[in-house]
């Protein structure tokens, strides 16, 4: 989840996503400045790791949905696009397929294809200004807010199947805490590349686009606003605690946007179990039958 720079100096965008600012005291340019990030940062489609192929990948990874039966919902966050694969048979249980920032649902196809002819009902979302999901802006938070609202519409979802912010959201919806009205009652997780802290890519964020220490505060402070407490509540171990549910970690040793150390950090922490996985990348993983068969098995292992 982080931005593309920009060599030009940060100025403030018109959105459709607006907070108070939260609490930051500081000087006007920095206050500009942190507006300006947080449009940029609130925005996929800027993602400095979405590549210049990025439409050729998404039309062939949408091969990967031609078996799932679509339903456009309407949430609070906006209408998302799902994808349903079900089974021939009955089904084992209902799993919630999340992708992460700048991806969507067809990155995530193969995985949902797997799980349906293992016997399992996979949901699959577009999170909100991702995909064919209505918007251009989005947060963590009204990602969260659709995993929940999809789980509740399109259940009884058991499971959780996700990758890197959308891990993350996953474990907010599962904790149901501020600025989520509710929980959902997810019984495991299973979540793949996930960062271990939000603070960590809010500062990275910061970090690659040169803002100021005050600018940062800024930046931070709006997304405070927005999530009713810290940053800092938004990490891997507190929200796995939190939970208190099972979960497996599947991560690559060469992962070059969310270091391995992240989910070394959570298994150690929280107890969760943890498979490592070599060559694979950030989203290479997610093709990858050993890691798809050793998500699927754990979760055969809940049933």
């Amino acid at each position: 989840m982080v931005i593309a720079s920009s060599p030009m100096p940060l100025q403030p965008q018109t959105s459709s996503i607006s907070s108070d600012g939260g609490a930051f005291d500081g000087s006007g340019q920095d206050a500009l400045a942190g507006i300006a990030a947080f449009e940029r940062f609130c925005t996929p489609s800027l993602s400095s790791r979405r590549t210049s192929d990025h439409d050729e990948l998404v039309a062939r990874a949408r091969f990967h949905l031609r078996g799932a039966q679509r339903v456009r919902l309407s949430t609070s966050v906006g209408a998302v696009e799902t994808y349903t694969f079900a089974p021939a048979g009955p089904s084992k249980a209902g799993v919630l397929v999340l992708h992460g920032w700048s991806g969507e649902a067809a990155f995530m196809g193969a995985v949902g294809d797997f799980l349906r002819r293992r016997g399992y009902r996979a949901v699959l979302l577009d999170m909100p200004a991702h995909g064919l999901s209505e918007g251009r802006v989005t947060t963590l938070f009204d990602c969260a807010r659709a995993a929940l609202e999809v789980a509740e519409a399109l259940g009884p979802i058991r499971f959780v199947f996700s990758h890197s912010i959308g891990a993350m959201a996953a474990l907010a919806a599962g904790e149901g805490h501020a600025p989520l009205p509710r929980s959902y009652p997810f019984a495991a997780y299973v979540l793949i590349a996930m960062p271990d802290a939000f603070g960590d890519v809010t500062r990275n964020f910061g970090a690659e686009i040169g803002l100021t220490p005050g600018a940062l505060r800024a930046f931070e402070a709006r997304l405070e606003a927005l999530a009713g407490r810290p940053i800092g509540d938004f990490t891997g171990g507190k929200l796995l605690s939190a939970v208190g549910r099972p979960a497996l970690l599947l991560h690559a040793r060469d992962d070059a946007e969310v270091p391995f150390a992240c989910s070394e950090a959570m298994a150690q922490t929280t107890g969760a179990a943890l498979q490592a996985f070599d060559r694979l990348g950030h989203r290479a993983i997610l093709y990858a039958p050993q890691a798809v068969r050793a998500g699927t098995a754990f979760l055969d292992t809940q049933l």
